[in-house]
């Protein structure tokens, strides 16, 4: 990954993350929606915050190739507390998913997530663990691409709200595009760059 596009990833990563711990440490921070998720399932809201604001703020450290030559224990250290982090936060967002605003359309779209979340992760884990690295990266992309989720919703969540699209019409259709387009993204990506290295 270039320079450039790694600091500004890093950069929302932290943002996400800081807001994310802040609901979890200050209640009166919490807006009123998300004070009444925790008032109804405070142990998952606690886990899914805390646990994916972890999971944000290491996935960039993980895509530098300097830091993974230099570190090579700490990064293998700080990716098992990455796939820590995700499977509590998947998990623990899979039951949220199904308290979401929204009706079905939005239990369905975020309970999707939380899946393909766990099920990328877990995939990423099995190929390092078979000594497959490049198998593992691609995963290790898809995960991370999914847990930019938290930063892609509060973007689009942004721009509804600056177009003035209600919000109980836009929720639903949040819940889809916050990661599926993240992951079409990162497939086409992939496939460029499987394209490329077979022309070599």
């Amino acid at each position: 990954m270039k320079q450039p596009m790694w600091f500004v990833m890093l950069l929302l990563a932290i943002g996400t993350a800081s807001y994310a711990v802040l609901n979890v440490v200050w209640p009166t921070f919490r807006p009123p929606f998300v004070s009444n998720i925790f008032a109804e399932t405070p142990v998952a809201s606690y886990l899914h915050l805390g646990f994916g604001a972890i999971a944000m703020l290491l996935g960039p450290f993980q895509f530098s190739a300097a830091l993974r030559k230099k570190y090579l224990t700490m990064h293998r250290q700080s990716g098992k507390l990455y796939v820590v982090s995700v499977f509590v936060s998947s998990i623990s967002g899979f039951i949220l998913a199904w308290q979401s605003y929204g009706g079905l359309v939005t239990h369905v779209g975020f309970a999707m997530m939380a899946l393909a979340w766990f099920y990328a992760t877990a995939m990423a884990y099995y190929f390092i663990r078979k000594g497959e690295i490049q198998a593992h990266r691609q995963w290790m992309i898809r995960s991370y691409a999914i847990t930019l989720a938290g930063v892609t919703l509060r973007i689009y969540l942004g721009v509804s709200f600056a177009a003035g699209i209600p919000f109980s019409e836009f929720y639903p259709v949040l819940s889809w595009i916050a990661w599926v387009p993240n992951l079409l993204v990162v497939e086409w990506w992939i496939l460029s760059c499987r394209q490329a290295a077979t022309a070599k």
